[in-house]
């Protein structure tokens, strides 16, 4: 049993470092890798973005309510992007060492650090919103709506928008099932996925190398 538990590891290191090498060829062959990494992320945000509000809040895309997210997608677009930028950086180099250890348990142990990584995009999402809302707040023609999430766009600091969201966040704790905080809980998984992608891939390909152990015990 502890045999074919090696070799169920043998085969998922052997899977993720084709992955590895293909994506390494595709970087180095590939002009300008940073700044196109950072421009398909800016636009996976922004796709994010919008599918959130118009499945979670989609009485949100009318009047002055949707003038106000038309501002404030770009910044969660960008910043969303440079979270994500970083977070594939650390992905590369952990799955790197990853397959560099020497034992099992290394090797579980460096991959692990992805499953922190998409903990950590929930806080950010929090801290993208916020920051997101405070820099809309300082442009000419803003106006202030009070939509049906009961969001308060009329903070006057970056530590008063923190608040708020924490306040939703508290909320979600305390009562997942309520109608908005579902929505709430709905609208951050949605935006943090992308950032949950290296996570998702590990997963993958370990159940992939899965099934093809199972076939090789057959034959």
């Amino acid at each position: 049993m502890q045999k074919q538990g090696l070799v169920y590891f043998d085969i998922w290191r052997a899977d993720l470092r084709i992955l590895l090498e293909k994506f390494k060829t595709w970087r180095s062959n590939t002009r300008h890798y940073f700044l196109k990494v950072f421009i398909f992320f800016v636009f996976l945000n922004d796709l994010a973005y919008w599918f959130a509000i118009a499945t979670a809040y989609p009485e949100l895309l009318s009047g002055d309510e949707l003038l106000h997210y038309l501002k404030v997608q770009i910044p969660v677009a960008i910043l969303g992007a440079l979270f994500d930028s970083v977070s594939l950086y650390i992905t590369l180099l952990v799955v790197y060492r990853a397959l560099r250890s020497p034992s099992n348990l290394s090797y579980i142990s460096h991959l692990s650090i992805d499953l922190l990584i998409a903990f950590a995009a929930t806080f950010w999402v929090l801290i993208v919103f916020s920051i997101s809302g405070w820099l809309v707040s300082f442009l000419p023609g803003e106006k202030i709506v009070q939509s049906q999430v009961k969001a308060q766009f009329n903070n006057e600091t970056l530590s008063d928008r923190g608040k708020l969201y924490e306040k939703r966040v508290a909320a979600a704790i305390n009562n997942p099932t309520g109608e908005n905080e579902i929505k709430n809980i709905y609208f951050g998984i949605v935006m943090g996925l992308s950032a949950m992608i290296p996570t998702a891939v590990h997963i993958s390909c370990a159940l992939f190398s899965m099934r093809l152990f199972f076939r090789y015990g057959e034959t």
